[in-house]
């Protein structure tokens, strides 16, 4: 090694402790590298796999290890000539800390041909250590009681480390596939135990647990969150719930882990809408109808169910701008609006606020969102009196 690499090697690995020092600060999440992924490398998913990396290097370094290789790897198949902006200096720091790492006290080589299984290994353990099965449970039985009443900081804690225990695991299965497919690209199922491999789906299905949400943690149940429990966000959540009047959804499509399909599946299986637009639009219409319910101040039922009038309200106030550039151009909207059913009212709506998060720019022209949902909204007509879905070729 010239004089000028190991010079080098020097000022990025104290970087890195400076930044790891700053990282133990309270407020702090990321740590080491995790923090300066290059945005040419955020495709391959490099940050979540350094952030694991760093949190089990005190369990297992040659694990650790495995994980950082493997994110060198993806860089270089994204950027094998470093033209990304921070691409090189990124790359040469990784490969500081798996030198670092590859350095044993006992001076001994590491058998690169057993990482496939140090790495099973480890995910067993790593289940076991942090009662992964048993948190599991009471977390579910904390879900079906409702029972906020105990130390919701406390909960909320434990939320960040069940989030971060599955993020870790979802890291250490994704990279287990990886290596099996790089070692035997044809027989890779062969490699992975069979029990093993169930235990891993599992536990890939409970990392919706982890999705981000905004108010309301409708795609994510979190315990410590305890705005489900509301009933008037019960009652919205109801209403949008798939009834037995929409049409039947193809058996290909795919089903949610954490919660019951809803319309907004529906549309979004029709039309193709972004499952992020989805997941934000469905938050969106849920606080939007419970507010409306809140406002009439319902009294509390054993089974909360949502109010007309509050569905009326969320429904006059959100197409309001569309029946008035109707009416300017002379064209019917609807025969009675009050004779509209109210799954119909919550299809339109969330047909509109769908639309609304794919414009773009457009939803700075209020008339030309109103042009897009005026066309969807003829494809709608029929939707909730059809027994079975049947596509159009242009949807």
């Amino acid at each position: 090694m010239s004089r000028a690499e190991s010079n080098w090697e020097r000022l990025v690995r104290s970087a890195l402790q400076r930044q790891q020092r700053r990282s133990q600060t309270p407020g702090r999440i990321t740590s080491g590298l995790a923090s300066v992924v290059p945005s040419a490398l955020n495709a391959a998913n490099i940050d979540a796999i350094l952030k694991a990396a760093d949190e089990i290097q005190d369990e297992d370094p040659n694990v650790a290890r495995i994980l950082c290789e493997h994110a060198y790897s993806l860089a270089q198949n994204l950027d094998p000539n470093s033209e990304g902006r921070g691409v090189l200096q990124f790359k040469t720091g990784l490969m500081s800390v798996i030198r670092q790492k590859l350095v044993k006290k006992d001076g001994g080589e590491i058998d690169r041909s057993q990482d496939i299984v140090r790495i099973q290994e480890f995910y067993k353990r790593y289940r076991e250590k942090h009662r992964v099965d048993e948190l599991q449970e009471e977390e579910m039985k904390l879900q079906e009681s409702g029972a906020f009443s105990g130390d919701l900081q406390e909960l909320e804690r434990r939320t960040l480390k069940m989030k971060r225990v599955y993020a870790t695991l979802k890291v250490l299965g994704e990279v287990v596939e990886a290596l099996t497919r790089e070692v035997a690209p044809e027989g890779a199922d062969n490699l992975i135990p069979e029990e093993l491999k169930k235990v891993m789906e599992s536990d890939a299905a409970m990392t919706e647990g982890a999705v981000a949400y905004n108010i309301v943690p409708l795609d994510a149940p979190v315990v410590a969150n305890a705005i489900t429990s509301f009933p008037e966000v019960k009652a919205a959540i109801s209403a949008l719930s798939y009834s037995r009047d929409l049409p039947r959804l193809p058996e290909d499509c795919p089903a949610p882990q954490m919660r019951s399909l809803d319309i907004l599946d529906l549309l979004q299986y029709i039309f193709g809408f972004q499952k992020d637009n989805v997941s934000n639009q469905r938050e969106q219409i849920v606080l939007l109808l419970s507010n409306a319910q809140a406002r009439l101040r319902i009294p509390e039922e054993v089974e909360p169910k949502m109010d007309e009038e509050a569905i009326r309200m969320v429904f006059g106030k959100s197409l309001d701008n569309y029946m008035k550039w109707c009416s300017y151009l002379g064209m019917p909207v609807w025969n009675n609006m009050e004779t509209l059913q109210k799954e119909k009212k919550l299809i339109l709506v969330s047909l509109y606020y769908l639309i609304w998060g794919e414009a773009g720019n457009v939803r700075f022209l209020p008339e030309c969102i109103c042009y897009v949902f005026h066309h969807p909204d003829m494809l709608t007509k029929g939707i909730t009196t059809q027994h079975d879905l049947l596509l159009n070729s242009h949807c």
